[in-house]
């Protein structure tokens, strides 16, 4: 019989290359010392021995089991120490834990993503799962937004993305300068500028919950039901299993019953943008 999964205890990963994606933002490449695997979406609470963890969502592709990519942005202590590893570095991988993206539902439809921040983590996972399955669905169009220039992040992915049939990306910043020649604004102004068959089509948004909340009341304004607008709620998933309790958000744990929602299950819930 196959080893019994232990949920308490940490895989081993050692970190063998750490990108610079912004000031603030960093991308660690962990290589498990066994083959690791997750639904694009879920998270893991990453372990930094005499420091503590932290929860994230890979923001690799789910189909790659011998590598995992965690994108971090400098928040707070354990986020500063991960800023300060170097290769070589022993880390330690819990779970995966929660309910993905249902990339099911997406099946022979249009794919309207909506990112801003760090929250393109998660979706970066996301569009490496929508490239394998590229057959099956319609288009997928990638509406991004940071504050300024140097704060977006995984630059070559946009040329990557607009060089695929069916994909397209576009990007926008607050403030721009004078190396920017693509839209200034916020994030929602970039769906003003795409043709999308609403009808036909889902929606995925992530990022800072201010973001998240004009992007989802923006696609509602577009004839997106709730119930096609997919979620990724930001929580303190401290356990990962639904123990602790840090994670409720009304009847819900995030850990374990998020942290991907459609919002038809929790527009009902006061304060979901905190």
């Amino acid at each position: 019989m196959p080893e019994a999964k232990n949920i308490y205890r940490p895989l081993k990963a050692t970190l063998e290359t750490v990108i610079d994606e912004s000031p603030l933002i960093k991308t660690l490449v962990l290589r498990p010392e066994k083959e690791f695997s997750f639904d694009t979406g879920q998270f893991i609470e990453l372990t930094l021995n005499g420091y503590g963890e932290a929860p994230f969502t890979p923001s690799s592709s789910p189909f790659v089991k011998d590598k995992l990519e965690v994108t971090i942005m400098k928040a707070g202590h354990v986020t500063e120490k991960f800023h300060q590893l170097t290769p070589g570095a022993v880390l330690g991988i819990r779970g995966p834990y929660g309910r993905g993206y249902p990339v099911y539902n997406m099946y022979d439809k249009e794919v309207v993503i909506v990112g801003g921040g760090c929250g393109l983590a998660p979706i970066r996972s996301l569009l490496y799962h929508l490239i394998e399955w590229k057959d099956r669905i319609k288009r997928v169009v990638l509406c991004y937004g940071s504050k300024t220039p140097a704060d977006c992040i995984y630059k070559p992915l946009f040329r990557e993305l607009n060089s695929i049939p069916k994909f397209e990306a576009h990007r926008a910043v607050n403030v721009a300068d004078e190396t920017w020649d693509e839209t200034e604004g916020v994030v929602t102004v970039l769906l003003d500028k795409v043709n999308i068959n609403v009808p036909d089509s889902v929606a995925v948004v992530c990022g800072p919950p201010v973001m998240m909340k004009f992007a989802t009341q923006k696609l509602l304004s577009m004839g997106f039901p709730e119930d096609r607008i997919y979620l990724s709620m930001e929580k303190n998933m401290s356990c990962g299993f639904g123990k602790c309790g840090h994670c409720m958000m009304g009847e819900f744990f995030v850990c374990k019953d998020g942290p991907v929602f459609s919002y038809d299950e929790i527009r009902h819930l006061p304060d979901i943008w905190r």
